[in-house]
């Protein structure tokens, strides 16, 4: 399956859905949990109808889905249609989405040598040493219980430094909002040079976290 790009990610006319870091997400207002469990049922019958399924996330008050082509890595045709599908569903049920809600938290670790790292922290996180992404050294949780815990790579040090950072994952058209309410808190922002794709925040103590966007990845 082609990988798409995210001009026609963008371009696709997918309202209620926002890319992130690697997959299409969306929230839908379902508002209680049988109308949620209606919603989940419809989206299962289309998804088994389509032979592609997403990840989907349950609450009382909301549906939380995500949608990737787990057999190539990535986002394709598939996941377009099915979310267009999910999108009508919704709309014939009167359930209304949040495009502004999803948001994805990775774990980022400035490592000198990748891979005793990874495997340290995948048995730790997932309990196996092997859920390590053989490419990049990722660490992925195959249950999703952890969030995505990948190597950011830098000479050896000694000097005590921070090593650990977060990456919040935001939709792109909120991440100004987001950013301004952060400094309005408390926050600084560090370093903007890579804005849209990324935006560096400290805290009232100096921690530091990336607001990320699809947008200007390469």
């Amino acid at each position: 399956m082609e990988q798409l790009t995210l001009a026609q990610i963008l371009d696709a006319g997918l309202d209620d859905w926002r890319k992130l870091a690697r997959a299409l997400h969306a929230r839908y207002l379902t508002g209680d949990f049988v109308t949620g469990l209606r919603f989940v049922t419809a989206v299962t019958e289309a998804a088994e109808a389509a032979n592609h399924h997403p990840d989907v996330t349950l609450t009382y008050p909301a549906v939380d889905l995500a949608l990737l082509s787990h057999d190539v890595g990535r986002l394709t045709q598939r996941d377009v249609d099915l979310a267009r599908r999910i999108s009508e569903i919704a709309a014939a049920q009167g359930i209304a989405a949040d495009p502004a809600g999803p948001a994805l938290v990775e774990l980022a670790l400035d490592s000198a040598d990748i891979r005793p790292q990874s495997r340290f922290w995948s048995a730790l996180l997932t309990g196996s040493a092997d859920n390590v992404d053989p490419d990049e050294g990722d660490v992925i949780d195959p249950t999703g219980q952890v969030p995505l815990l990948w190597f950011q790579r830098t000479d050896a040090h000694e000097t005590p430094r921070q090593r650990f950072h977060l990456d919040l994952w935001v939709p792109h058209d909120v991440a100004e909002e987001r950013i301004a309410a952060a400094v309005a808190a408390g926050g600084a922002v560090v370093d903007d040079t890579e804005r849209p794709s990324f935006v560096v925040l400290a805290d009232p103590e100096g921690n530091r976290v990336c607001v990320c966007t699809c947008l200007d990845r390469g």
